[in-house]
């Protein structure tokens, strides 16, 4: 095995994950408004999207098929909605919570309690099916670090997936502070505000792609 190799990968991938992107952002408003078992579930399902990506890309780099651009961009478009409507969902769920009774604020947890993390942290994780172009360019630079291509494949996976776990852990350990804690709401309405942002981001520059 190319052990400098790898360890280019490891140090490469790791200043991309610890990047904060939508799914930081999902991963730090899930932890300040439901708790780090909701967090540790929704990382869980934006590693099983970040795997499917990654199985997709290596197909697609071994030459099984090939995938329309303008296919990715539509589905992209369905990705930024379904942010948008985490981010206004949750932002409505914040400040109604400021401004209603007890029994409001119990009903509006019971509600967030009976959806299921591990699927929104999937969809958010999916949303963005760009990934597996960036995937299709990062990996063959790194396919080098052994002699088989299938191996270095799964190497390469599974060092994706466990630093992308690890890093997302991070995130709700510390979400989890004495700062954090104090200031929940804020957090949570920062958070819900960048998702959006990224949000109407992507749907601009993907429409704006789609058109040209």
């Amino acid at each position: 095995m190319n052990i400098p190799l790898l360890t280019l990968y490891v140090i490469s991938i790791f200043l991309l994950i610890i990047t904060p992107g939508p799914v930081v952002a999902l991963i730090i408003n899930t932890t300040s408004r439901c708790g780090h078992r909701r967090a540790i579930l929704t990382s869980i399902g934006t590693n099983w999207a970040s795997l499917l990506l990654i199985a997709i890309a290596a197909m697609v780099i071994a030459g099984v098929f090939s995938i329309s651009r303008t296919f990715l961009n539509i589905i992209s478009l369905t990705g930024c909605l379904f942010l948008a409507y985490i981010a206004l969902q949750s932002l409505y769920q914040d400040f109604r919570k400021n401004n209603t009774t007890g029994n409001t604020i119990s009903d509006s947890i019971h509600s967030e309690q009976t959806n299921t993390g591990f699927i929104k942290g999937f969809l958010v994780g999916i949303s963005n099916p760009k990934d597996i172009i960036f995937f299709i360019s990062f990996f063959p630079q790194f396919t080098g670090i052994t002699r088989s291509f299938s191996i270095s494949m799964v190497v390469l996976s599974s060092v994706w997936i466990v630093m992308d776990f690890m890093i997302l852990l991070f995130y709700i350990f510390i979400t989890k502070g004495t700062f954090f804690s104090r200031n929940k709401r804020k957090v949570s309405i920062t958070s819900s505000i960048f998702l959006l942002l990224v949000a109407i981001a992507g749907f601009t520059y993907t429409s704006h792609e789609l058109l040209c």
